[in-house]
């Protein structure tokens, strides 16, 4: 297991918690905190070696295409696609947006 972390400039804030997906479902989940501040902290825990490089591709993809929210975020991934990365963090950014 690898073990990454990651942070990036948050230009929103919002509330609440979120989760999305299952850690058992064999592929991942995302749990998502909002919190205060201006930074969006991520930690990875990952079955695919040497994946840093991708991770940061799909944040920085992200923060390019929309506003990052302020908060603590953790990943535990058991190989997912990067589609399917790319829709459970769209998931839990969507569910703190309207909460």
């Amino acid at each position: 297991m690898e073990h990454i972390t990651l942070s990036f400039p948050a230009t929103r804030t919002v509330s609440g918690k979120a989760l999305a997906g299952v850690v058992g479902s064999g592929d991942m989940e995302v749990l998502f905190t909002a919190t205060q501040g201006d930074t969006l902290t991520i930690a990875i825990t990952t079955s695919v070696d040497n994946s840093e490089q991708r991770w940061q591709a799909l944040f920085e993809r992200l923060g390019a295409l929309s506003s990052l929210p302020a908060g603590q975020m953790q990943i535990h991934d058991f190989g997912a696609t990067p589609g399917v990365a790319r829709i459970r963090i769209e998931q839990v950014f969507e569910e703190v947006t309207h909460a």
